[in-house]
């Protein structure tokens, strides 16, 4: 089939070989069964540019997704509730057709040997809760910390959880880049303040599902973007640091330490000043991270691409390449650094640099500054592609996609075989999925799907996963 079979030859005996999907991306069905609305439904409608319906409609053909999922050598699933389904305001009364379909959900993995990984929150916060502030209201925390215990407590087939994915995504995102609602463009005393709630609500989520004795293992989600300088000189040195304060260290610490070291908040501060920015910590806070910070099982770790970082001192600017326009991205930010590219690494449509070094990088970076990371899971890793579709029943060629993977499983493995405790990866994605700013062109998946008939059709990179995955069971 392909030549690049031969550089990832197995897998080791127990590995995690899944397919990673988010619910608001891959469910469809928003307006049905007592659904509440996220923080996009109105705001996508208002834009007319992406319809969140019918996504994947993986509300109604999740058997058929996870009769893929095992046709094709997976032997786990990340999936995340949709919190707007079990309550439609983010509190109250739980919605019984919500609590009914996750439970047809799980039972249809464990019933075909695919494991679940469930994640609480995927960037699709209720809306009534967002029009309150969304992470910055320090209450939405109790809401949040409520529907966990209600998930913990129902659905207790489910035996991994993540609490929040991608904390820095969610936050840059929305006060940053500005390409999530409310689109606050360089609003960097919003940006941290999301970042310590989000981490305030996992901590006291940890530290719930640990007092109450739940059976399973619980973790979260960071996405980790290394970032190096380039060329390399002083002041490009000190610019990656102060974007990987913002973008790693700041989260890391908090998850796996407990405090936000000197070093960090010295970063941390230099870019709140040249931003005129602020972070408050409540009293207490910093007590609630330490207690969690060596209770999560597990750490789920997402990862795409570095950056390359110049020293900047001009006024913040970007521009976000949504469409797959090759060359239309830019990013600058005030006092920190500007992104640059660097000669002789590739990238995607999508400006994204394809670089599986930085992979290896931070699996090793992570397991010597954080033990408290203790296993580590790849939870999200994959190529946004073009895919042409070629017609109903024809293989779809991606050998771009397999390459990009095997190269990305090749450096985990390295990772692993210099003691890295990684046991696990997750392609993103498992099928094609609405991509939040992106839409429907932006291609990840292992199967793709006919978005106007919801037909799946097979690629190329699902036959590579599925040789792969063969090596797990002989």
């Amino acid at each position: 089939m392909t030549s690049l079979l031969r550089r990832v030859q197995s897998l080791p005996k127990g590995f995690v070989w899944g397919g990673a999907t988010a619910a608001y991306q891959v469910e469809g069905a928003t307006k049905v069964d007592g659904k509440g609305k996220t923080m996009w439904d109105d705001y996508l409608k208002a834009q007319g540019r992406f319809s969140p319906d019918p996504a994947s409609d993986f509300y109604h053909l999740y058997p058929e997704d996870i009769e893929l999922a095992k046709l094709y050598g997976l032997n786990a699933i990340r999936v995340s509730i949709a919190w707007t389904r079990i309550f439609p305001k983010g509190y109250g009364e739980p919605n019984p057709a919500g609590v009914a379909y996750y439970h047809r959900l799980f039972k249809c993995c464990l019933d075909n040997g695919i494991t679940p990984y469930v994640s609480l929150h995927h960037f699709d916060s209720p809306k009534t809760l967002f029009d309150d502030g969304d992470w910055l209201n320090r209450k939405n925390i109790d809401y949040f910390v409520d529907y966990a215990d209600f998930c913990f407590k129902e659905f207790s087939e489910v035996k991994n959880w993540f609490t929040i994915n991608e904390l820095i995504s969610l936050a840059f995102s929305q006060y940053i880049q500005g390409n999530f609602p409310p689109n606050h463009h360089f609003d960097v005393t919003s940006g941290i303040q999301a970042q310590h709630n989000e981490l305030l609500a996992h901590a006291r989520a940890v530290n719930l599902f640990k007092e109450k004795g739940y059976q399973g293992r619980i973790g979260l989600i960071h996405v980790l973007q290394p970032v190096y300088p380039y060329p390399d000189t002083p002041a490009n040195e000190h610019a990656a640091a102060l974007e990987d304060a913002f973008m790693n260290r700041f989260l890391l610490d908090g998850t796996f330490k407990g405090e936000y070291t000197p070093e960090t908040m010295a970063l941390i501060n230099e870019l709140l000043e040249a931003n005129d920015a602020k972070l408050k910590i409540e009293p207490g806070d910093m007590d609630i991270l330490k207690k969690a910070s060596t209770q999560n099982d597990y750490f789920g770790m997402n990862y795409y691409q570095p950056s390359f970082v110049a020293a900047y001192e001009g006024e913040s600017t970007n521009s976000f390449n949504g469409t797959g326009e090759k060359g239309t991205s830019s990013f600058k930010f005030q006092g920190v650094g500007q992104h640059v590219k660097k000669p002789g690494v590739p990238t995607t449509d999508w400006d994204w640099n394809i670089y599986p070094a930085g992979m290896y990088d931070m699996l090793k970076r992570v397991a010597r500054e954080y033990p408290n990371s203790k296993t580590i899971y790849i939870t999200e890793n994959g190529l946004g592609y073009k895919d042409k579709y070629e017609g109903i029943g024809q293989l779809i060629d991606d050998d771009k996609r397999i390459d990009f993977i095997d190269q990305h499983v090749e450096a985990l493995l390295k990772a692993r075989s210099e003691g890295v405790d990684v046991q696990g990866y997750f392609v993103w994605s498992l099928q094609d999925q609405f991509s939040w700013a992106n839409g429907y062109n932006k291609r990840y998946g292992l199967f793709y799907v006919n978005f106007e008939t919801q037909a799946r059709e097979i690629k190329k990179s699902a036959l590579w996963f599925k040789e792969l995955g063969q090596t797990l069971k002989n």
